[in-house]
C-alpha cells in the first residue's frame, strides 16, 4: 500500500517534469501547488478503489494475468473519478501532465505487484546455470493448453531443477514462436535433431488428446533419441485442470500398441445389469476386481465377491465401499472347488448373473503343477456352473484366454476344458452359458510387464524367453469392457473373442520400454533371452479353424460357434479326470489331450532344440 502510494505520488511529478520539458525549474507554481493540493486526496482514493477491486490479497509470487485486469478495472474506475469528482480540466494540473501521471501510476502498480515474481524467475534460471551438474535439460512436445501448463510450472516451481529448454508442435504456426518464454524449435519431425542441439535427458509427451495412432508414432520417434519420456495419464487431466509435473507418469506399454481403447455400448451394459443380483467369483484378481468396479457403476441391485485369498477381498472391498458407499456389497471367502460352498452361496443370494474369474493362470507354474490347474479351473467352473443351473441363474459368463485355441500348455487346456463345459451346460439348462477371451492383459498380477518395469528399475537384465515371440494385448478395462459386452449379447453357447489388432513382438516392447527409460538396449541395460518355457507358444492363436467368426453389433467382438461334441462321452471322460487329479495321477495331461484333441504337448526337449 506504501509503495502504491510512493508510485501515485511520484507519477503524477513525473508528469509535471515531462510537462515542463524534463526541468524542475520550468514547472509553474500554480501546477505545483494544484499538484500538492490535490496528490494526498488523490493517493487516498487510490488506495480505497484498490481495496475494492482486491489488488491486496494477491500472493506476489503467482500473480498473474488475473491482476492485470483487476488493476484496469481499478484505473478506469479512478479515470471516471478524476474527470468528474476532480474535474481535472488543465486548471490545476495540465491536461498533459494528468495523462502521463495517470499511464505512469497504471505502469508502475503493474510493475510493482509483477517484480516479485520477476525476481524469483530470475533467481531460479541464475540457479539452474550456478547447478547445472545434475541438471536435466527437458523438452515438451506439445504446445497446447497441457504443454502451456507444465511449462509455467517448470518457471514458477521452486522444486523442479529439470530446466526446460524447447518446446516441439506440429502446428507450422507456433514455429519459432514462445511458449511462457521457451522456444518452440520444431514438429515431430525434428525431435532427434533438438535433442541433440539442446542437449535433452528428459522428454515430456504433452498432448493428453492425442489419438493412439498419433501417440505411438511420436512415442516410436522419442525412443530412437535415448532420452527418459513421461507422459500425462490422459484427456480427463485437461478437463479438470489437473496439469503438473506431479501427474506425469512413465511410458506404459500400452502407449505403444497404436490403437485406440476398445469401445462398448455401456446403454446395452447398463441396460442388463442395474437392478440384478451380481456374483463375480476371483473379484480380488486383476481381472476380477476391474469387473467389479465396472459392474458398481452400473447400478447392481447387489455385488456379491466370492474369492479365496483373503487379502485380495479385503483390497477391493475396501475400494468399493469407498467408492461406492451406498452399493449393497457382499465380500465372501470361499473356493468355486467346493460344491457345497457353490451351492450355499448361490442358493442364498440368488444371482441373475455370474461372471466366473476364479482360476489359475500361470503358464510355466501349472505345467508344474497340473493337477491343480485341473481341480481349480475344469472342476471348479464345472461345479459352480451345475450350482448356477440347478438354482436358476439367467446368465453365466466365463472368462477364457486365447491360450485355449490349439493349447501347447495344461493351462490352456484347462481353459479349453472350462469353455467345452459351458457350452455342453448350456445345452442342458436354461441358463445362458456363454465365454469370452481374449489375450495377454497389460499390467495384470503375473504378467510380462511389471516384470519388465522391475527388471529395468534393477538396471537389468531384462529377460525374454525369445526374440521372436509375438503376443496379443489389451488393456485391463477393455477386457472388462469386453465381459460385460458379452454378456449383453449372450445367447447361450457362444465363444466371444475379440479384435485386438496387431500383434505385439515381446522383443520390441522390452526394447522401447528400455529406451523410454531413458537407458540404451545391450548397452545401459542388458537383454538376455532365456529359451521358451515348457508350454509356451511363439504366437497365440484367438479361434480354433471349425469355430469360424461372426460378427457382432460392436464390430471388433466376434462370435465363434460352438464345436459339436458328443456331451456322454464328454461327462464320462471328465469323471475319470477326476479321479485321476484327486488321486495325484501323473498321467493327467495325457487324460487331458485324449479330451482336447487340439491340446499338442511339447517336451522341454522339443522346446530347447526349437529355441
Amino acid at each position: 500500500m506504501l509503495m502504491d502510494v510512493l508510485a501515485t505520488a511520484a507519477s503524477f511529478f513525473l508528469g509535471l517534469w515531462f510537462r515542463a520539458d524534463f526541468g524542475f525549474e520550468n514547472i509553474r507554481d500554480v501546477h505545483l501547488a494544484g499538484y500538492l493540493s490535490a496528490i494526498g486526496p488523490w493517493c487516498a482514493i487510490t488506495v480505497v478503489v484498490f481495496l475494492i477491486f482486491r489488488l491486496y490479497n494477491s500472493i506476489w509470487a503467482f500473480v498473474s494475468t488475473s491482476e492485470v485486469f483487476r488493476i484496469t478495472g481499478a484505473y478506469t474506475v479512478l479515470a471516471v473519478i478524476g474527470v468528474l469528482v476532480f474535474r481535472f480540466d488543465g486548471t490545476i494540473i495540465p491536461r498533459g501532465s494528468m495523462v502521463v501521471g495517470f499511464l505512469l501510476s497504471y505502469v508502475c502498480t503493474v510493475t510493482i505487484r509483477f517484480s516479485y515474481r520477476m525476481y524469483l524467475t530470475a533467481q531460479r534460471r541464475f540457479s539452474h546455470v550456478l547447478h547445472a551438474n545434475g541438471v536435466k535439460n527437458v523438452m515438451i512436445v506439445g504446445a497446447g493448453d497441457a504443454g502451456r501448463a507444465l511449462a509455467q510450472e517448470f518457471t514458477n516451481s521452486d522444486h523442479i531443477r529439470d530446466h526446460l529448454s524447447c518446446v516441439i508442435d506440429d502446428n507450422p504456426v507456433k514455429i519459432n514462436k514462445r511458449l511462457c518464454g521457451v522456444p518452440i524449435v520444431g514438429t515431430r519431425r525434428d525431435i532427434p535433431k533438438m535433442v541433440k542441439r539442446y542437449k535433452i535427458s528428459k522428454i515430456i509427451f504433452a498432448i493428453p488428446s492425442a489419438s493412439a495412432t498419433t501417440r505411438k508414432q511420436i512415442l516410436d520417434i522419442c525412443s530412437t533419441t535415448g532420452c527418459e519420456v513421461q507422459l500425462l495419464p490422459g484427456i480427463y487431466q485437461m478437463v479438470n485442470g489437473d496439469v503438473s509435473v506431479s501427474k506425469l507418469r512413465k511410458v506404459d506399454p500400452q502407449d505403444l500398441l497404436g490403437r485406440d481403447p476398445i469401445k462398448v455400448n455401456l446403454d446395452e451394459i447398463t441396460e442388463y445389469i442395474s437392478g440384478k443380483v451380481v456374483l463375480v467369483t476371483g473379484g480380488g484378481g486383476s481381472i476380477g476386481s476391474e469387473l467389479c468396479r465396472q459392474l458398481a457403476r452400473a447400478n447392481p441391485k447387489q455385488l456379491i465377491i466370492l474369492e479365496i485369498y483373503e487379502n485380495n477381498a479385503y483390497d477391493i472391498q475396501m475400494e468399493l465401499r469407498r467408492t461406492y458407499p451406498d452399493l449393497d456389497l457382499v465380500v465372501l471367502i470361499g473356493s468355486v472347488r467346493n460344491t457345497n460352498r457353490d451351492d450355499s452361496v448361490i442358493s442364498k443370494y440368488r444371482p441373475e448373473l455370474i461372471f466366473h474369474a476364479a482360476a489359475h493362470k500361470h503358464v510355466p507354474l501349472m505345467e508344474d503343477s497340473p493337477n491343480e490347474a485341473i481341480k481349480n479351473n475344469v472342476f471348479g467352473t464345472y461345479k459352480l456352473a451345475k450350482a448356477a443351473a440347478k438354482y436358476g441363474v439367467k446368465r453365466f459368463v466365463l472368462i477364457s484366454t486365447d491360450k485355449a485355441v490349439n493349447p501347447t500348455n495344461i493351462m490352456g487346456a484347462s481353459k479349453r476344458l472350462c469353455e467345452m463345459v459351458v457350452q455342453m451346460m448350456n445345452r442342458e439348462s436354461d441358463t445362458e452359458f456363454v465365454a469370452v477371451r481374449f489375450g495377454n492383459v497389460l499390467g495384470s498380477n503375473g504378467s510380462v510387464i511389471p516384470l519388465f518395469k522391475k527388471q529395468i528399475e534393477a538396471g537389468g537384465p531384462v529377460t525374454v524367453t525369445h526374440p521372436d515371440i509375438i503376443r496379443y494385448f489389451m488393456t485391463i478395462p477393455e477386457a472388462v469392457s469386453l465381459v460385460l459386452q458379452a454378456g449383453a449379447y449372450a445367447k447361450g453357447g457362444e465363444i466371444f473373442v475379440l479384435d485386438m489388432g496387431e500383434p505385439v513382438k515381446i522383443d520390441t516392447m522390452a526394447r522401447n520400454m528400455i529406451r523410454l527409460s531413458g537407458f540404451e538396449p545391450d548397452v545401459d541395460i542388458k537383454i538376455e533371452y532365456t529359451g521358451l518355457r515348457p508350454g509356451e507358444k511363439l504366437y497365440e492363436e484367438l479361434l480354433m479353424k471349425e469355430e469360424g467368426l461372426q460378427e457382432t453389433a460392436n464390430k471388433l467382438i466376434h462370435i465363434g460357434k460352438p464345436i459339436q461334441m458328443d456331451d456322454e462321452k464328454f461327462k464320462q471322460q471328465l469323471a475319470l479326470l477326476n479321479e485321476a487329479c484327486n488321486a495325484e495321477a501323473d498321467n493327467v495331461k495325457d487324460l487331458v489331450a485324449e479330451i482336447v484333441p487340439t491340446y499338442v504337448r511339447k517336451t522341454e526337449e522339443k522346446v530347447s532344440a526349437r529355441c
